[in-house]
C-alpha cells in the first residue's frame, strides 16, 4: 500500500503559476506509475500528467507547454509546476500512484487539493 498527501494548491489569477507536491509514504522506486489527474466539475476525472513504467512522462494535450512533472527521489515526492494557468484549468487535483501486485495495477489516490483560477 502507500498513502499520498497532497498540497500546493490555491487561488491565482489566469496566466499564474502553482506548484503542487504529493509525497508517498513508500520509495517512489517502488511505485509502478505514479502522477496528476484532475476533475472539475460535472466533468469524469482525466489525467493531467503522469510519470509511467519506465520513467517515461505523459502530459494531457490540454496542459503540455505548461504543466511540467518532476519528483525528487529522496523526498519521495512527485511535483506538478502549472504556469500559464487558465479558467479551464480549475479543478481539484488528484495524487495517483499506482502498485503493481503480480498482473494487477492497484490504484491509491490523494485526497485532493483544489485549484482555482480565476479569469
Amino acid at each position: 500500500q502507500v498513502q499520498l498527501v497532497e498540497s500546493g494548491g490555491g487561488l491565482v489569477q489566469a496566466g499564474g503559476s502553482l506548484r503542487l507536491s504529493c509525497a508517498a509514504s513508500r520509495s517512489i522506486f517502488s511505485i509502478y506509475a505514479m502522477g496528476w489527474y484532475r476533475q472539475a466539475p460535472g466533468k469524469q476525472r482525466e489525467l493531467v500528467a503522469a510519470f509511467t513504467s519506465g520513467s517515461r512522462t505523459n502530459y494531457a494535450d490540454s496542459v503540455k507547454g505548461r504543466f511540467t512533472i518532476s519528483r525528487d527521489n529522496a523526498k519521495n515526492t512527485v511535483y506538478l509546476q502549472m504556469n500559464s494557468l487558465k479558467p479551464e484549468d480549475t479543478a481539484v487535483y488528484y495524487c495517483n500512484a499506482q502498485l503493481l501486485v503480480a498482473t494487477r495495477v492497484d490504484n491509491y489516490w490523494g485526497q485532493g487539493t483544489q485549484v482555482t483560477v480565476s479569469s
